[in-house]
């Protein structure tokens, strides 16, 4: 069943606004160990949206980015990779005074235990504002992805909820990935009033239980998963994915039903970069009008494949790659290892 009627007659599929950043990570020939010791570093394009966009347009999708980046080497740098990729850059704008893009250092401890120091002053990303917010561009897309860190200061939240507004009015679905850091935030009230003003309006709507909690705090403290989804859906949503980490996810959609998956099993590099990859590719599965199932497997196994690897957006696999690695996994482990 198709939950989200995309207007097909449009160019782009997916236009994503938010964060972008740098990520430094240890080289792949670097023990797992402490930060301080570490003397090789591998550099890269991060941040949810960014990756995210990378990896829907590596499964095809026609993607376009709206943003602020620094005025230096490092901007150029983003914008460079994103036209490599084939992502729509037209409305990536540099920052005027001298605001600098995010730096993040990885500290890779073990398989199982990995951290981020984060550099987030005097911010690129979160000078996003009302201005830079196209209409004409929206109504090309069938989408809008709004990233919650988006919405943690001003002019970025008015700018995201203006982007909201403009894709309600027309037509554009739009798709609310909570995506909380706690950096830039004052307080979690100010996480649930904005958080939970975007998700009224969103048709799809992807976060951890962590992230459902925050924001639900201001409205009803303490809902079970099904509660949250059938609270959205009295909304707008059409389907709401909640993740609960190494325990799996579930998607729940407007007519009741709900999936679950649990992660496909792999030998970690990293503790993250796995939701970006998951949300490309339960995207891709969208789109494709696939079950909701075979999304949640395609995103899993994605997810699964991205925390395995050296980075967040350089190895972003395309759609055959996470198809040979759910058979080869499937082999390995037993047909059904990641559906409940």
């Amino acid at each position: 069943m198709k939950y989200v009627e995309f207007d097909e007659t449009r160019p782009m599929d997916l236009i994503l606004l938010g964060r972008v950043a740098i990520d430094f990570n240890p080289s792949e020939e670097e023990p797992f160990g402490p930060l301080e010791n570490v003397r090789t570093f591998k550099k890269y394009v991060g941040g949810s949206p960014a990756n995210i966009a990378v990896g829907v347009t590596r499964h095809g999708l026609k993607a376009g980015f709206l943003g602020k980046v620094s005025d230096d080497q490092f901007g150029k740098f983003v914008v460079d990779f994103f036209k490599k990729e084939g992502i729509d850059t037209s409305h990536i704008t540099k920052c005027t005074n001298g605001e600098k893009l995010g730096l993040t250092f990885t500290e890779m401890l073990s398989e199982k235990e990995s951290s981020i120091l984060m550099y987030r002053n005097c911010i690129a990303d979160l000078q996003l504002s009302v201005d830079d917010i196209d209409e004409d561009y929206i109504k090309q897309s069938k989408a809008i992805l709004i990233s919650g860190t988006a919405l943690a200061e001003s002019p970025s939240r008015e700018a995201a909820l203006k982007a909201v507004m403009l894709a309600k009015k027309n037509n554009t679905k739009i798709i609310f990935d909570i995506d909380y850091r706690e950096y830039n935030w004052k307080n979690t009230d100010e996480i649930s009033i904005y958080y939970s003003m975007v998700a009224r309006e969103a048709d799809i709507i992807m976060g951890s239980r962590e992230e459902f909690d925050l924001t639900e705090k201001l409205i009803q403290p303490g809902r079970t998963d099904e509660e949250s989804a059938a609270a959205w859906q009295a909304y707008n949503a059409k389907i709401v994915v909640i993740k609960h980490g190494m325990k799996g996810s579930t998607a729940y959609t407007i007519d009741g039903q709900n999936f679950s998956i649990k992660p496909f099993p792999v030998n970690a590099r990293k503790g993250f970069g796995g939701g970006d990859g998951y949300g490309s590719a339960f995207l891709y599965g969208i789109y494709q009008g696939w079950e909701v199932i075979d999304c949640l497997e395609f995103g899993s196994a994605e997810a699964s494949m991205m925390v395995r690897s050296n980075s967040c957006s350089e190895e972003l696999p395309n759609p055959q790659q996470v198809k040979d690695f759910i058979k080869e996994t499937k082999e390995k482990y037993g047909e059904m290892i990641a559906r409940v």
